[in-house]
């Protein structure tokens, strides 16, 4: 099964990965079995969203930039608004990066 390795660089990704250098720089761990825990943390992330993730967001913004490659669309929005059940939050800039879930399962 291949994964995205989108979630690495959200800040429970970018920790781990730091924790991870930290414990091959310390000989605690084996760089292949650091290599294991992110390939387990990237296919948990997609499950996790994919199966316990219920909520729905609005997003209101002014589309700055947009592009598509690889099947990747990257959408950089200004001034953006996130609506949700019970809150909204605004936001001066936003990244959203958009892959097509069925590449995974093929």
């Amino acid at each position: 099964m291949a994964t995205f390795e989108l979630y690495r660089k959200s800040t429970i990704g970018t920790c781990l990965t730091e924790t991870l250098d930290e414990l091959v720089s310390n000989g605690t761990l084996s760089p292949e079995h650091a290599i294991q825990v992110l390939v387990q943390f990237d296919k948990s992330m997609a499950e996790a969203l994919e199966t316990q993730v219920k909520s729905k967001v609005t997003i209101k913004g002014h589309l700055h930039t947009y592009r598509f490659c690889d099947n990747v669309w990257t959408f950089l929005l200004q001034n953006a608004t996130f609506k949700g059940e019970d809150i909204q939050e605004n936001a001066v800039r936003v990244k959203i990066v958009a892959c097509d879930s069925k590449i995974l399962t093929q």
